[in-house]
């Protein structure tokens, strides 16, 4: 019984791969323009997905007054560091049911570093400064991005078969934030969301 066992393991292991393709995805708004700072997910129908892999490096600094980036993705399980590079103390917190933490006052040049442990949207503020704004979006997929300043997105490698693109956004306008759609992917795929966005807030900074 335990040679059958394990001569079963072995053939799993041994089956082929699905072919792989590139998943191209363009997001705009109701009049065209380019949306930026989307962040696009893909997840495999019927199969598991593979997670995303931790690496290091990841910061969210604060500058000027700001977050910087705007908008950052994160695997789940990464480390966070806030380094203050203003001349001003900052008190970085999120109320997120993803992550919910509090850093105390610290000064210019010092550091915090949190762990994301949960996958989903995350927003930030300071304490002091309520123009300060940014969103860490934390996935547990291994195809996911961010579209850049053309609104454009391009994930590799993944495999053919049902596939679900999503589309989160920080000010889109559905419920969570996030519209989509699944569909058969054969030898690569062209697909464009357009949505529509929520004006930000007031004190919100730029993105």
């Amino acid at each position: 019984m335990r040679i059958f066992a394990l001569s079963f393991v072995l053939l799993l292991g041994a089956a082929p791969m699905p072919p792989s393709a590139g998943v191209s995805v363009a997001v705009r708004g109701p009049n065209g323009q380019p949306i930026a700072n989307a962040v696009v997910t893909i997840r495999l129908v019927g199969r598991p997905t593979p997670a995303a892999r931790v690496g290091s490096g990841y910061a969210v600094r604060q500058q000027n007054i700001q977050f910087n980036p705007f908008l950052l993705v994160v695997p789940v399980n990464a480390d966070v560091s806030f380094p203050n590079f203003d001349q001003v103390r900052h008190q970085v917190y999120s109320f997120s049911p993803a992550k919910r933490f509090e850093l105390k006052l610290y000064a210019r040049e010092q550091n915090r570093t949190v762990r994301f442990d949960r996958a989903g949207p995350v927003s930030l503020g300071c304490n002091i400064h309520d123009q300060m704004t940014a969103f860490i979006y934390v996935t547990d997929s291994a195809y996911t991005a961010k579209t850049d300043a053309s609104g454009n997105v391009s994930l590799a490698g993944v495999p053919q078969g049902a596939i679900s693109i999503s589309v989160w956004h920080p000010y889109l306008r559905a419920p969570g934030n996030q519209v989509s759609r699944q569909i058969n992917l054969g030898g690569g795929a062209r697909e464009s969301f357009t949505v529509a966005l929520r004006m930000p807030p007031a004190t919100s900074s730029s993105y």
